[in-house]
C-alpha cells in the first residue's frame, strides 16, 4: 500500500490533498504534517513512497525540507507544492533533486497524474535496486585463499578511485569478475559498464565499435552510430581481451586516454567523454611490445594498477566454496534440490589439473548435477567428471 506524506503549514490545502488521494484511491495510506520540522521527523522514523511538500512554510521551508529529506533518504521521490509567486523556486527545486511541482490550487487530473507517475517512478527504483543486486551476486568473487583475499584488498582500495586498472590471468579464470567488481564499488555504480571483447570484434570494425561512426563513412554504415564509449560515458568500459586490439585501434584508445576526446570513424568532431577504462589481457604484454603487437606507451596507460588474477591449480583451497557455490546456483537454476559433494569427491576434484580455470569447474559441477546421485560421489567423479 502506497504511503503518502503532505506536508503543509495551511490546513484547508492539507485537507483538500488528503481528499483527493483518498478518493482516488482506496489504497493510499496518506499521513499529514504540519510544517517542514514536524516532516522531516516522520521521514527519519518511518518510510514513504510519496511526500507532497509546500514551498513556503513557517520554521523550515520546502526547499530545506527537500534537501534535508534527499540526504536521509534519497530514494523518496518529492512534489512540490507552489503558490504563483514560488514558481520560480520550484522550478529551482527541480534542479536540486525534486520530482515535479505542481501549483495552488490543485488541479484535480493534474496532482493525480503527477502522483501515479511519482509512485511508478519509485516502484521503478526500488525494482531496479532489486536487479542490481542479482546481477552483482552474478559477479560475486568466490574464495578465501590469500590470493583472492589480496584482489579484493585491492579492489577495495582502487574501486573508488578513476585509476585505470589491467587484469592480467589465463583464461577462464575470472577476470571480468573483476572487472564487474571494480564498477559496482565505484562511484560510477549508478552509470553503466560497457563490455567491449576486443578478440571477437574483427579488426576492420574495431574503431567503429569502440568510437561509433557516422553515415558514410564505409559502404555499410548507412546511419551515424555512437560507440561503446560514448555509451560508457558517465560509467566504466571494459576492454576485455586487449591484446587482441589492433595497432591503429589502440592508437585511438590511447588518444582517448590521453585527452578524455574521441571521434567517430568518418568524422573529424570531437566527442568529449568521461569514462573509466579497465583492461583485462591473457597474453603477457610485454612480450607482445617486444614483437612490435602492443604500444608500449597504451601499456602504462592502462597499467596504472595491476591485478594478477591467478589460475584455479594456484588457489586449491578456494575449490570446495567454489562447487558448492556452484552447485547452489546450479541447482536453483534448474528448479532442482541441491545437491551435495561427499568429502571424497571434493578432494579429487581439488586434484584435477584445472586447465580451464574457474570455467571448467563450473561445466564439471553441472555435468555431476545432472548425471550425478544426490550425493555426489568419488566414483561419479571418476565417471562423469573426466577430462
Amino acid at each position: 500500500m502506497p504511503k503518502i506524506l503532505i506536508i503543509e503549514d495551511e490546513a484547508p490545502i492539507r485537507r483538500v490533498l488528503n481528499k483527493i488521494l483518498s478518493e482516488e484511491s482506496d489504497t493510499y495510506l496518506v499521513q499529514e504534517a504540519e510544517d517542514g520540522l514536524q516532516g522531516v521527523e516522520l521521514v527519519k522514523n518511518e518510510d514513504f513512497d510519496l511526500i507532497l511538500c509546500d514551498i513556503k512554510m513557517p520554521k523550515m521551508d520546502g526547499v530545506e525540507v527537500l534537501e534535508a529529506i534527499k540526504k536521509i533518504k534519497p530514494e523518496i521521490p518529492m512534489v512540490m507544492i507552489s503558490g504563483h509567486g514560488d514558481l520560480e523556486t520550484a522550478v529551482n527545486t527541480m534542479r536540486l533533486g525534486a520530482f515535479d511541482y505542481i501549483s495552488k490550487p490543485p488541479d484535480l487530473n493534474r496532482l493525480l497524474n503527477t502522483v501515479r507517475n511519482a509512485l511508478d517512478r519509485k516502484q521503478l527504483v526500488v525494482e531496479n535496486k532489486i536487479l542490481k543486486k542479482k546481477v552483482s551476486k552474478n559477479y560475486e568473487m568466490i574464495g578465501e585463499s590469500e590470493a583472492i583475499s589480496h584482489i579484493k584488498g585491492m579492489i577495495e582500495k582502487v574501486a573508488q578511485t578513476d585509476a585505470r586498472v589491467l587484469i592480467t590471468g589465463p583464461n577462464g579464470t575470472g577476470k571480468e569478475l573483476v572487472a564487474h567488481q571494480l564498477h559496482e564499488n565505484s562511484n560510477r555504480s549508478s552509470n553503466p559498464i560497457i563490455e567491449v571483447n576486443c578478440a571477437a570484434i574483427p579488426s576492420e570494425l574495431i574503431e567503429s565499435e569502440l568510437f561509433g561512426h557516422v553515415k558514410g563513412a564505409f559502404t555499410s554504415a548507412v546511419k551515424d552510430r555512437a560507440g561503446k564509449f560514448e555509451a560508457a560515458h558517465g560509467g566504466t568500459i571494459f576492454l576485455d581481451e586487449i591484446g587482441d586490439m589492433s595497432l591503429p585501434a589502440q592508437a585511438k584508445v590511447l588518444r582517448a586516454l590521453q585527452e578524455n576526446l574521441i571521434q567517430r570513424v568518418g568524422a573529424d568532431k570531437d566527442i568529449k567523454v568521461d569514462v573509466r577504462v579497465i583492461a583485462a589481457t591473457n597474453k603477457d604484454l610485454k612480450k607482445e611490445i617486444e614483437e612490435g603487437r602492443f604500444r608500449e606507451d597504451l601499456y602504462h596507460r592502462l597499467a596504472v594498477i595491476l591485478i594478477k588474477v591467478p589460475a584455479l591449480n594456484d588457489r586449491r583451497d578456494d575449490i570446495p566454496m567454489l562447487i558448492e557455490h556452484f552447485a547452489a546456483k546450479i541447482s536453483e537454476e534448474q528448479g532442482n534440490a541441491k545437491k551435495t559433494f561427499s568429502k571424497a569427491a571434493i578432494k579429487l576434484l581439488q586434484e584435477y589439473d584445472w586447465t580451464g580455470n574457474i570455467r571448467e569447474l563450473r561445466n564439471v559441477v553441472e555435468r555431476l548435477i545432472i548425471l550425478g546421485n544426490n550425493e555426489i560421489s568419488e566414483s561419479d567423479v571418476n565417471l562423469f567428471a573426466s577430462k
